[in-house]
């Protein structure tokens, strides 16, 4: 067992967020599950391209599935693995009695602002895949919380993804607990519906560090300067820590045990965008910083590789608090609005999805096309 797997010795799940073809039937899931614990996967559009351009093992069902839509090509492909991903980590869906072994498969992000398509693709995606170990990623949009619900009041495992600001978080946990306010009012079954709400990170201080760089060119006051100084590379943590907070509070309520009571599971906060992104942080930030109970990070192969090799384990996620809501205002302070900045991110995030399906498909098309022209 490596250091990975003793993460969960804190509480915290470990899933991978990358698939392909080969990494399920050369057997690497596996020896990621019995070696570090990893017990779920996550996927997007961005990934499932890279799969498809660099895993041979498409190569044939894009041959045999060429003159078909692009659009059904992937579908075709994404939903096999999928499956397959799914059966692997069954065996643990079961030992960790449904806490864990999920694999995420996301909505088209074209439907980002339309709830109705967004429920019904969403559907359908979940009755087409059938594996109760699904989770169907669902961008948290405005236009996505009351299709979050819909969901979760439906029964389907929900990944609500996109969370950059706490506000945002909040109001998706409120849709998930009132889907299953719904559920139970039906007289319907809570235990078997899961759900994380998967909060970025790493691209907060990307975009935070870019605007506290630009102050820094201008700024000529010594103190405003240490004050700027003071918060770069911080931000996203803190408010990871504080959205923690909010979770805490949200699913310790009275209102919270009326649904606990009834077999309910709570609406796990996931880490995502975890790998670094600026070579002067450590590789291993990400994860040493957010680690505490009740929680998942799902991490790129390679943040996982260095934490393997070099990573520490503590429970991270509840140090200095008071430390985090200083950061958080001093950048208040400083005149910079993290508010506006998640908010560009979210809608960052939806457009760079959407561009990455539609990079994915042309992928498809240009794969398709190679295989049958050696055939």
């Amino acid at each position: 067992m490596s250091k990975l797997s003793k993460i969960a010795d804190v509480g915290q799940s470990i899933w991978l967020d990358y698939i392909d073809r080969h990494l399920i039937r050369s057997g690497e899931l596996n020896q990621l599950i019995e070696r570090d614990g990893i017990c779920g996967v996550t996927s997007n559009p961005a990934i499932f391209e890279k799969a498809i351009r660099t895993d041979r093992e498409y190569a044939s069902e894009l041959r045999d599935h060429g003159d078909a839509a692009p659009a059904v090509v992937f579908e075709h492909l994404a939903i096999a693995d999928i499956r397959a991903a799914a059966d692997v980590l069954y065996p643990v869906y079961e030992h960790s009695k449904q806490r864990d072994g999920y694999v995420s498969l996301e909505v088209s992000p074209k439907l980002a602002h339309d709830c109705d398509a967004t429920v019904a693709e969403a559907q359908r995606l979940w009755h087409e895949v059938g594996r109760k170990n699904l989770m169907i990623k669902v961008p948290a949009t405005d236009e996505g919380i009351p299709a979050i619900e819909q969901l979760i009041a439906a029964g389907v495992n929900v990944n609500a993804t996109l969370l950059f600001s706490q506000a945002m978080y909040q109001r998706t946990a409120e849709a998930y607990i009132s889907g299953l306010e719904q559920r139970l009012r039906n007289g319907e079954n809570l235990a078997g519906v899961a759900g994380v709400a998967s909060f970025f990170v790493s691209r907060i201080d990307t975009a935070v560090d870019a605007i506290l760089n630009e102050h820094l060119e201008k700024e000529t006051n010594k103190g405003r300067r240490y004050v700027l100084r003071s918060v770069r590379g911080k931000v996203a943590i803190a408010n990871a820590k504080l959205a923690y907070q909010h979770y805490k509070n949200a699913f310790s309520t009275f209102r919270w045990q009326a649904l606990a009571v009834h077999g309910a599971r709570s609406q796990r906060l996931l880490w995502a965008s975890t790998g670094t992104k600026n070579p002067a942080y450590s590789d291993t930030l990400y994860i040493e910083e957010l680690i505490g109970p009740d929680t998942v990070n799902t991490a790129p192969p390679a943040t996982l590789t260095a934490f393997r090799e070099h990573g520490h384990i503590r429970a991270s996620l509840e140090e200095d608090i008071a430390a985090a809501t200083v950061d958080i205002n001093r950048l208040k302070a400083l005149g910079i609005s993290l508010n506006d900045v998640t908010d560009k991110l979210l809608d960052d995030g939806v457009k760079l999805f959407d561009e990455a399906y539609d990079t994915l498909l042309e992928a498809i098309a240009a794969e398709a096309s190679v295989q049958q022209e050696c055939t």
